[in-house]
């Protein structure tokens, strides 16, 4: 799973493995076995028992090498996602009682205007590398201002965390996002802001140095390289499938069905959800050794045979969340982000296409995410509107009391903002 074979295919890899029935053995890099769940129904066995199927990777990592380059990944933190039972209920509530506080009103506003600002600086061009010149940098941009983190430490803990994913020089990239988060927190302490970081910093768990640190590597991994490949991967969706691309001319933008798409076929992890039994299992015909990883594979379990359905639109059944104990705290904001990127890039550049045939477009190795290398586009150029706006309210900082708003169009987007507010 670690090769550009993989990659370019793991739709074929995964029908090979279901010849062995929902759990397939596999190498996750060179010399390391693991267990893919690639049944829908198995995916949930699997999730929803953490008895059985424990997140602590201690074990098994005793016999693993340092520089094994899906360590980094793989191996115990002190997080939300790696622990279980009473810990993981402790560091799990810090993180989300913090993520509440965010404004999505605000949030939402702060999105439009970072996609504005990026796509201004390649409109008039007429293409560009949409990896490169928007998905990337949009969650960068965005997660500033939710964590209170300034640009050169936040680039240094993105820059570490696409090592890890790809699994290159894994341990000069673990060092690099260590040193990061700790000069993060070391900010957050001397100057204390309305963002995520100071409101676990304060938060009555009481998380220790190590635990705080580690759930921001999970928080600001997840938002950046996750994030990242969600948006390009519905972007490429939507200009290269028909069932998408033929009703964007007509002025309908259908992004939110395209994500359902995405979340269900190509989701931006596309295999995680590692357990560790701690003792020998046997379920239907395989075995699953103890103290060896059981990686669950969203993007198999969402493309079961079993699952096989022509309506996903508006179905969120999906694993691309995850589900269980451990489903994924963010998924609201994630998705927003995600929304608003996409449909404002479509907004101000309706007559984008990709500048090269969907089928040469490259995917990045690495054995837990679905990550396009590129997603070259061209457009008739657009001059950069002379805007002037005041700037807005912090992302992240108490809700505000009710008020009545400035009139605004009614967007796709307020139901999804009404819900995630609990009106």
């Amino acid at each position: 799973m670690y090769g550009p074979e993989f990659a370019a295919d793991p739709g074929a890899v995964y029908a090979r493995l279901r010849r062995h029935g929902p759990f397939g053995p596999v190498e996750l890099a060179p010399g390391v076995p693991a267990t893919l769940v690639v049944g829908y129904e198995a995916a949930l066995q699997v999730l929803r028992d953490p008895a059985t199927f424990p997140k602590d990777a201690r074990r098994w990592e005793k016999d693993v090498p340092a520089d094994c380059p899906v360590l980094p990944m793989m191996g115990y933190r002190p997080n939300c996602l790696m622990t279980d039972g009473g810990v993981h209920a402790r560091l799990r509530g810090a993180v989300t009682d913090s993520l509440e506080r965010i404004d999505t009103g605000a949030l939402r506003d702060h999105v439009e205007r970072t996609a504005d600002d990026l796509i201004d600086r390649f409109t008039t061009a007429g293409e560009a590398d949409l990896v490169a010149r928007y998905a990337r940098a949009l969650p960068l941009l965005v997660l500033i201002e939710m964590f209170g983190c300034p640009r050169e430490i936040a680039d240094r803990i993105v820059t570490g965390m696409s090592g890890i994913f790809e699994g290159l020089d894994a341990e000069r990239a673990n060092a690099e996002i260590n040193r990061g988060v700790a000069d993060l927190i070391a900010l957050k302490r001397a100057r204390p802001g309305a963002d995520v970081t100071t409101w676990m910093l304060n938060h009555p768990a009481e998380l220790t140095e190590d635990e705080l640190g580690q759930q921001l590597v999970v928080l600001i991994g997840a938002g950046a390289e996750p994030e990242q490949n969600l948006i390009a991967n519905t972007l490429r969706l939507l200009l290269a499938d028909d069932r998408f691309a033929g009703d964007l001319s007509g002025g309908s933008l259908p992004v939110e069905d395209a994500l359902d798409e995405v979340l269900w076929t190509d989701p931006p992890m596309a295999n995680y959800g590692v357990t560790y039994p701690e003792r020998d299992l046997v379920l239907g015909d395989a075995l699953l050794p103890a103290d060896q990883p059981v990686v669950v594979s969203f993007a198999a379990a969402n493309t079961d045979p079993a699952m096989a359905s022509d309506h996903r639109t508006g179905n969120r059944a999906h694993l691309a969340w995850s589900t269980g104990p451990h489903t994924c705290p963010a998924k609201g904001p994630a998705r927003l982000i995600a929304s608003v990127a996409i449909e404002r890039l479509l907004d101000r550049l309706p007559d984008l296409e990709l500048a090269v045939p969907a089928a040469e477009l490259e995917w990045r190795p690495g054995p837990f995410h679905r990550a396009l290398a590129a997603l070259p586009v061209r457009f008739p150029p657009v001059p950069v509107p002379d805007r002037t706006e005041p700037a807005g309210a912090p992302v992240a900082g108490p809700v505000p009391p009710a008020a009545a708003p400035a009139p605004r169009r009614a967007r796709w987007w307020d139901p999804l903002v009404r819900w995630w507010n609990g009106r």
